[in-house]
């Protein structure tokens, strides 16, 4: 097996980043009324999931073995309910000397699989999944400004 290792940021300068990521799960349009009157056993899904999501950035350098454990500044968690689907965005922050993505990432990874967790029971057929699916987590902008 060849080395694995953390790069070594300490020589780049402190920058002001910042990330933006989104992704999209989908439910049967009943679940999905269903989230939207906050009438989901488990509770208000919408609140519990960007809670989720906020956590998540904070911990990401816990999850992903090579990630730096940066300042988080500030995180942004915005939800869209359409048709059918739920969209999630997580905007980070952060002053530092490497980039905010993965957090981002992370963010919404877990702000879906929140949502999903906590709307199960209703999407659940013959003890399966067929309609849910979590798609499309990327990131869509990134932005570096000199302190």
């Amino acid at each position: 097996m060849g080395e694995v290792r953390m790069v070594d940021v300490s020589g780049k300068p402190d920058v002001v980043r910042e990330a933006v990521a989104r992704g999209n799960i989908r439910l049967k349009p009943t679940t999905v009324v269903r989230v939207a009157e906050r009438r989901i056993e488990k509770g208000d899904v919408l609140a519990c999931a960007k809670l989720a999501a906020i956590s998540a950035v904070k911990k990401a350098p816990d999850l992903l073995f090579l990630a730096h454990p940066i300042p988080i500044t500030g995180v942004n968690v915005s939800i869209e309910i359409g048709e059918g689907s739920i969209t999630a965005e997580v905007r980070v922050r952060s002053v530092g000397k490497t980039g905010v993505e993965m957090e981002a990432l992370t963010g919404v990874a877990v702000c879906l699989l929140t949502i999903f967790d906590m709307c199960k029971a209703y999407e659940k057929e013959d003890g399966q999944y067929p309609k849910t699916v979590i798609s499309d987590i990327r990131v869509v902008k990134k932005t570096k400004t000199p302190v």
